[in-house]
């Protein structure tokens, strides 16, 4: 068993759980998503963050009333173990330590692209691996030495990715060309199905504030609130960017950095160099999180015997997984410095949804688990919502491309035989 002197710290409040979920979901992508949901929805685009938006408060409600539930580590794992199971559970764990690694790793590649854009030779070749090696590097040593750093440099970074982009909202309204924007006409079939996962992978990551609950103050209060404070603030951000993107950019549909060039019309080179900083402090901000986070899922998991004992012991000094943060941080290494962000995302986004959908599973039958739990936060509507929430998992499976639908079938048969050979070492 994990060392037992060794206890986590309580040091995470309602401000930094909130900064966790934010810093998770505003990443690399919404420097680059502008332009990707002009090409699938054209001028409708804000009607298809609406509805991504809706699709993501009905997932985010689920983790909000699941997560009142729990004071352990794991998110999405205890959630799934608890409710369906050891098979079920071990396999949500394992896509959301999947998501993070590819997620992180392909924000990583990213990172590199913007460190580039101000010394360009970082861009390419050993000077792109190096880059990326001291990014890792730097933020895994920093969690490494305790939860409190660790937290601080999630609300430093927060800051120094928000402030950029309220800057290009506030200035750039302005500037708005509103015949850019309308509701009409309005694709739907597999454009907005690929649109929505698509933003799903830019809203997602609110899960992030599920996960380290044990070193949470009063996880079951704070949770709920910080969740649904993020995911608002956010949705309202989003709206915003797109908004100033498509009414200040001509051809936004064709451009690789959407808001550096917007931001480069309406302000100047001085905008453009502000949106890039912008942009580093978020790719910088979204990988923190990720080393953050990933490794207490290794944690949870090894706590409860489904991966090595010694993932899930405590530092006895920092009180943080050292070693489950070594070895998510070297695993992110590898794939950051071998995939390219367009199939990493992918696979973050199909891991993603994948354990959605456990969770909301999940809270249905926690209901009927845990009848009379305290401080809970319960969900009106009785399984609506959670129902609306599958369906909606499901439907963005169904949208998903043959290659996506493929490489999310590999990783869970990968988890499949990870889970029978974990069985079979305890059992010898």
């Amino acid at each position: 068993m994990p060392d037992a002197a060794a206890r986590p710290v309580r040091a995470i409040g309602w401000i930094g759980l909130t900064a966790i979920a934010v810093n998770s979901m505003v990443g690399a992508g919404i420097f680059a998503l502008p332009s990707n949901i002009a090409q699938l929805l054209g001028p409708a685009s804000l009607l298809g963050y609406a509805i991504a938006g809706a699709a993501v408060v009905l997932v985010v409600a689920c983790f909000a009333e699941a997560g009142s539930l729990f004071e352990t580590s794991g998110g999405p794992y205890v959630y799934a173990r608890e409710a369906l199971g050891p098979f079920l559970g071990f396999q949500a764990g394992w896509m959301l330590v999947l998501s993070r690694v590819a997620g992180g790793a392909a924000i990583s590649n990213t990172f590199a692209s913007y460190l580039g854009y101000v010394l360009p030779a970082a861009a390419h070749g050993f000077a792109r691996v190096a880059g990326i090696s001291l990014l890792i590097a730097v933020l895994a040593w920093v969690n490494y030495r305790g939860v409190r750093p660790g937290i601080w440099l999630i609300n430093a970074l927060t800051i120094g990715k928000l402030v950029p982009l309220f800057l290009f909202c506030l200035v750039g309204l302005a500037f708005v060309d509103w015949r850019a924007i309308s509701f009409v006409p309005f694709p739907g079939g597999r454009s907005l199905q690929q649109a929505t996962l698509l933003l799903m992978f830019a809203f997602g990551g609110f899960e992030y504030a599920s996960v380290p609950s044990e070193e949470v103050i009063d996880p079951r209060r704070t949770l709920p609130k910080a969740l649904l404070t993020a995911v608002a603030g956010v949705m309202l951000l989003y709206l915003l960017i797109q908004m100033v993107a498509m009414g200040t950019l001509p051809g936004i549909a064709g451009n690789a950095t959407p808001l550096t060039s917007a931001a480069r019309g309406f302000m100047g080179p001085a905008g453009a160099l502000l949106l890039t900083i912008g942009a580093l402090f978020s790719t910088s901000g979204t990988t923190s999180a990720a080393i953050f986070v990933g490794p207490r899922t290794l944690y949870a998991m090894a706590r409860a015997g489904q991966l090595p004992e010694f993932v899930g012991r405590l530092h006895p000094t920092y009180q943080t997984p050292g070693i489950a943060i070594v070895l998510y941080a070297f695993v992110t290494w590898i794939f950051a410095s071998l995939g390219t962000f367009t199939l990493l995302a992918a696979v973050a986004a199909l891991a993603r949804v994948f354990y959605y959908a456990t969770t909301c599973l999940a809270v249905p039958v926690l209901r009927r688990k845990m009848p009379s739990a305290s401080e809970r936060f319960r969900l009106p509507g009785g399984a609506l919502i959670p129902a609306l929430a599958i369906l909606v998992c499901l439907w963005l499976l169904a949208g998903s491309t043959r290659e996506q639908a493929l490489a999310t079938l590999a990783a869970l048969l990968l988890g499949a035989v990870m889970y029978g050979v974990t069985r079979i070492g305890r059992n010898v």
